[in-house]
C-alpha cells in the first residue's frame, strides 16, 4: 500500500508541470499562425502602392490583377508578391488545420466553451473553414503563375486578341484560378466568423465583433464585381469595375488582419 503510494506520489507531481508547458506550446504556435496569416494579408494589399508607382492603369476601371500582366512595367513585382502572400497564407491555414491549433481559441476552464476551442476545432465547420482559407492561398499563389498577357481593359487590342481566343492558356486560366480564390476566401470568411460569434467566449474576439460586418461588405463588393464583369463582357462599360474588386480585396485582406489579431489577443490570454 505504501509502495504504491509512493511510487504515485512522483507522477502526480509531474502532472502539473506539463500544463504549462502545454499551453506556452500552444501560445507560440498560435502566435507564428496568426503572424503568417498578417503577413500574408499585408502582402495580398500591395496592390494599392499603385497609388505611387506609374502603371498607367487606373484603379477605376481596371483589374488588379492587370497591374502584374506581362506587358505591364511592374508586373514583375506584383506578380511576385502575390505568389509571397499566398504561400504565407497558406501555410498558416494549413498550420491551422492539420495541426488542430486553430487561431482564435484557447483551451476554455471546464464547463466553458472557446471560439475555436477543442469541442469546435473537432467540428467540421472550423475544418471546412480553414480548407477555404488554404485554397485562398493556393489559389493566389497560382494566380502569380497564371499571369494575364496583357490588360482588356485598358488595350483594345488586348480585348480584341482575347475575345477571338488569341491570348495564352496562362491568360485564360487566370479568371479561372481568381475565382477560386475568391471562393476559398469567402468560405473561411463565412464559416469561421459564424464559429466566433456562436461560442459563449467568443464575443471579446475582434472577428466576433467585426467579422459580420466584414462579411456583408465582402459580399456586396464581390456582387458589384461580378455585376462589372459582366457589363464588361457584354460591351456596356466597366461599371466602377476598378473600384468594386479593389474593396473586394481589401475588404478579405483586412478580414485576415482581424483574424490574426483575434489570434494573437487569445494567445496572450494563455
Amino acid at each position: 500500500m505504501s509502495s504504491s503510494t509512493t511510487a504515485a506520489t512522483p507522477m502526480a507531481k509531474q502532472q502539473p508541470r506539463s500544463g504549462p508547458l502545454a499551453r506556452t506550446s500552444r501560445s507560440t504556435t498560435t502566435r507564428v499562425l496568426a503572424g503568417l496569416l498578417l503577413a500574408g494579408a499585408l502582402a495580398y494589399s500591395t496592390w494599392s502602392l499603385e497609388a505611387f508607382l506609374p502603371t498607367g492603369l487606373s484603379p477605376r476601371t481596371t483589374y488588379v490583377s492587370e497591374l502584374a500582366a506581362e506587358d505591364q512595367p511592374y508586373g514583375t513585382f506584383f506578380r511576385t508578391l502575390d505568389l509571397i502572400a499566398g504561400l504565407l497564407v497558406l501555410a498558416g491555414a494549413l498550420g491551422a488545420l492539420l495541426g488542430r491549433t486553430a487561431p482564435l481559441g484557447r483551451t476554455a476552464p471546464l464547463g466553458r466553451t472557446a471560439p475555436l476551442g477543442r469541442a469546435a476545432r473537432r467540428g467540421w465547420l472550423p475544418a471546412v473553414g480553414w480548407a477555404g482559407i488554404a485554397l485562398f492561398g493556393a489559389a493566389t499563389a497560382a494566380d502569380s503563375r497564371l499571369p494575364l498577357s496583357c490588360a482588356a481593359t485598358a488595350d483594345p487590342g488586348c480585348l480584341a486578341r482575347e475575345r477571338a481566343g488569341d491570348v495564352p492558356w496562362t491568360h485564360s486560366a487566370h479568371a479561372v484560378s481568381s475565382s477560386v480564390a475568391v471562393t476559398g476566401a469567402l468560405i473561411g470568411m463565412v464559416l469561421l466568423t459564424f464559429v466566433a460569434r456562436r461560442h459563449a467566449t467568443a464575443p471579446r474576439l475582434a472577428l466576433a465583433r467585426t467579422g459580420p460586418v466584414l462579411v456583408v461588405l465582402e459580399l456586396l463588393a464581390t456582387g458589384w464585381t461580378l455585376a462589372s464583369v459582366a457589363a464588361f463582357d457584354a460591351g456596356r462599360g466597366t461599371w466602377g469595375l476598378g473600384i468594386a474588386q479593389r474593396l473586394q480585396l481589401l475588404f478579405i485582406a483586412v478580414w485576415l488582419v482581424v483574424l490574426a489579431w483575434s489570434a494573437v489577443s487569445e494567445a496572450r490570454r494563455e
